[in-house]
Order: C-alpha cells, then structure tokens, then sequence
C-alpha cells in the first residue's frame, strides 16, 4: 500500500507540472496532473487527492470556478499557484475556500514548507480532541479556554472567539472580509478597524514581542495568518 500523500496539479503550463512534480516526488508526495479545469475536477473527483495545486489561468475556464466547483464537495487542501499577483484575485480566492495563495515565479523551498503546513493543519483538524497546542499557547475548544504554560489568559468573549477561529485554521490565511463576518456579522464587513483593535489586543497577549509577532502574522492588505511553530 503507499502510503505517500496524492498531490493533484492542475496547471495548463507543462514546464511547471514538471518541476512540480520532481519537486514533490522527491519530499514524498505522489502526483497526478491535469492542464485544463475539466480535467482537474475529473481527476480529483476519481483519485480524491490529499492537496490540489491549482493554476488560476486555465485554457478552458478560470481557475476560480474551479475552486467554487470543488468546494462544493472536497474538504482537503487547495493552494493557489498562479502569476495573477493583485490583491483583488488574492483575496477572492482565499474567500472561496483556498487555503494559501502562492504567486509565481516562486521558490521550491517555499511552497514545499506551505504544503506540508497546509496538509498537517488539515490532519490536526480530523484528530480527535479539542485541544490545539502550538508552542507555549493551547487551546482548549471545549473550556472555551487559552493559556501559556498552564496559565490561563484572560480573553473577552470577542478576543476568544478571534484567537479561536484563527487557531483552529493555522496556517490558512484568512481575509478581512472572512474573519469580520465570522466575528461580528455580514453587517460589518468594511469595519476593518475592529479587526485591527482586536489583534493588537490579542499580541498584547499572547507575543513574547507584540511588535514582532510570531503567532498572528500579518498578510499586508489581505488578512492574517495563525503560524504554527
């Protein structure tokens, strides 16, 4: 049985499949391809990969309907690879269920470290237990409760909530837009200050350095990122 991790590509460039694929090969993964978005949806339908690298210029329809059409079904990872750098398609991606956007060209080292944090992210979110621990900060889901070294710190209920939220998602960008209408409602989608107040509250917190975050870090003009150690 292999037991290494299906990676599907979805990318109508040739040379980038065959770099993709020597690269994941060589760090364990298996791969598949496809280099239309009729093809992808195919094949991750009949292999149900572990991840799926998706291109956003495809030859036959845009790669953000084939993110809808697969979040329609599949839970597992998606990576966006694509050379479309503007805020506008960043962030609509990562609303539509794409776990991490990777603008091309782009190093191997790079998006081989965020596979393999987007692939254990999902693993954590299947163990069972609702605990998540990174570093000296851990979450217990069920007490409704976080500390550092066994102490408990004190959150309001809105802070708990937004710590929570990011934890349980580490290493997933999540967008202004996603995060103010999980927190306060669809009604408060443009009050981005209110996400800008609640996580300096919360480095106050929990950074060693709130100036130099470790854990919440910002992704400039699109949202923040829960790294996990």
């Amino acid at each position: 049985m292999n037991e290494h991790p299906l990676i599907l590509i979805i990318d109508d460039e040739v040379s980038i499949r065959r770099l993709l694929e020597i690269s994941f090969q060589s760090n364990q993964y298996d791969t598949q391809e496809a280099g239309t978005g009729k093809q992808g949806l195919a094949l991750a339908a009949q292999l149900q990969p572990a991840m799926i690298i998706l291109d956003l210029g495809l030859p036959d329809q845009s790669g953000h309907n084939v993110l809808l059409q697969l979040r329609e079904w599949y839970t597992g990872p998606i990576v966006i690879l694509s050379v479309q750098k503007n805020e506008d398609d960043i962030v609509r991606a990562l609303d539509n269920g794409a776990n991490d956007y990777v603008i091309k060209p782009f190093r191997t080292g790079e998006l081989m470290a965020r596979v393999r944090l987007a692939l254990r992210s999902k693993q954590d979110e299947s163990t069972e237990g609702a605990i998540r621990k990174f570093g000296e900060l851990e979450l217990d889901i069920s007490a409704h409760t976080l500390s550092r070294k066994n102490e408990i710190i004190k959150l309001t209920v809105t802070e708990y909530k937004l710590i929570s939220l990011l934890m349980t998602q580490a290493g997933k960008v999540l967008t202004h837009h996603y995060l103010l209408r999980e927190i306060w409602g669809p009604g408060y989608l443009n009050q981005t200050q209110y996400l800008r107040v609640f996580i300096a509250q919360l480095r106050k917190k929990i950074e060693k350095d709130p100036d130099h975050p470790i854990y919440i870090l910002t992704e400039s003009g699109i949202g923040y990122r829960f790294h996990s150690e």
